[in-house]
């Protein structure tokens, strides 16, 4: 196989830095130019439904959550990472464009929860299979047993650097 940019730039700080040991380099560079790829790529899927996907996320983490459907926005926002100012934002301009609704909190007098409008489901539904086509392209070289190899290396790698599930 040809060397691509990441072999280009390790054989350049070895040359520079003989005692740097730049050996994760092959593989973390690598991961974060596939991420940009990829990010690259989910931005156009899902601009094309006036989605970012931060969108994406809060609309997906709602349609998948247990029935009835719908998260506080502590829980969105601690699920998905965010500040709770950023998502009242991401929440303001989805309930706009008629994708989430805001509802009284039937526990709580003070909440409210969110949950996911039919046409919210629609446009996530067509484009997380649209974005879902775009993906499988990018590993469609390799067999079923490399992809499986794949992830459970990937798996790993990410269980080092990201808590637990649900943790």
């Amino acid at each position: 196989m040809e060397p691509d940019w990441i072999d280009q730039v390790v054989e350049r700080w070895s040359a520079l830095q003989p005692a740097l040991p730049v050996d994760a380099y092959h593989v973390t560079g690598r991961i974060s130019r596939i991420a940009a790829r990829i990010a690259q790529r989910e931005d156009e899927v899902f601009g094309r439904y006036g989605l970012t996907r931060g969108d994406v996320g809060v609309l997906s983490a709602l349609r998948t959550s247990p029935p009835p459907h719908t998260l506080s926005p502590t829980q969105l926002f601690r699920g998905l990472m965010m500040s709770s100012a950023g998502m009242t934002k991401r929440l303001d301009r989805l309930e706009q464009q008629g994708l989430v609704k805001r509802n009284p909190d039937k526990n709580d007098r003070r909440g409210v929860t969110i949950h996911l409008t039919e046409r919210g489901r629609r446009i996530l539904a067509r484009a997380v299979a649209e974005n879902t086509k775009s993906e499988a392209t990018l590993l469609a070289g390799l067999s079923a047993k490399e992809r499986r190899v794949l992830t459970d290396l990937l798996r790993e790698v990410l269980s080092r650097v990201e808590p637990a599930a649900g943790g």
